[in-house]
């Protein structure tokens, strides 16, 4: 889990004397700071995907020491989930051909419209990324990749389930309602890493009851809560939720 923290971060820029807002969350616990959401899944073989390129994302490879990766996935084009686009360009030096890249249709039209020049050769620079849209891909760098669109308020957002070496890891961040296409997905999935901003519903995102919801409708193993705000304290969530849940940090890895 490279990122686990809302679009604003955690702690929030402000508070006293500009040293940021913690809200319900304790700064002296080190699993209260939150960079913005982002997963990057790793095969046995160490082929690794990641999943959005977040606003922190540069700071997030460095934390986890990640120097390559084979394929990058969006979920959407929300700036916390996309405005890290160009610390790919590292990750490109070296590699005979760009990082594939993919996204729903909406979300891969969006992104070349952003940021164009990171999907086409100019200037001398090499493209970083190739851009695909989703129909026809099954399987990339040893992944069996399936997806389907959540409803994210008025508009949609991309989620993923991703197997190799005979496990399943699911990704479904920024939803505000359950589909049956959602539950079929991710139903039995070892991992399901879930949007869970805060204990009250939101009309973009799910809360803490509608993301145990989800992890219960699709018989998920691990349901794992991430895109957490401010109200979210580590210590006082773990304590509430039930055992097949886990509060997700920054750094947090685990094993299917």
């Amino acid at each position: 889990m490279l990122g686990s923290g809302t679009s604003t971060g955690v702690p929030r820029v402000g508070g006293p004397d500009g040293a940021g807002d913690w809200g319900a969350c304790d700064p002296a616990e080190p699993r209260n700071r939150r960079t913005r959401v982002s997963i990057l899944v790793e095969s046995a073989e160490g082929r690794r995907l990641l999943v959005d390129t977040s606003s922190d994302c540069r700071a997030q490879l460095l934390a986890n020491r990640i120097a390559s990766i084979d394929a990058v996935f969006w979920t959407h084009d929300h700036a916390d989930h996309c405005h890290g686009i160009d610390d790919l360009r590292v990750l490109r030096y070296g590699r005979a051909a760009p990082i594939p890249g993919f996204a729903s249709a909406e979300t891969v039209r969006r992104l070349r419209q952003r940021f164009g020049y990171v999907f086409a050769a100019q200037d001398g620079y090499q493209a970083i990324c190739t851009l695909d849209t989703l129909d026809r891909l099954k399987v990339i760098a040893g992944f069996a990749v399936d997806w389907c669109q959540m409803p994210h308020g008025s508009g949609e957002t991309t989620g993923y389930r991703f197997e190799a070496d005979g496990k399943s890891i699911a990704y479904a961040t920024d939803y505000s309602a359950i589909t049956p296409e959602m539950v079929d997905l991710f139903a039995g999935v070892d991992i399901l890493v879930s949007d869970c901003l805060r204990r009250e519903p939101h009309p973009t995102h799910a809360h803490l009851a509608l993301a145990i919801e989800l992890g219960a409708r699709a018989r998920a193993r691990r349901l794992v809560l991430s895109h957490l705000d401010k109200s979210m304290d580590y210590r006082t969530l773990c304590a509430e939720v039930p055992d097949f849940v886990i509060v997700g940090h920054d750094g947090l890895e685990l094993v299917a």
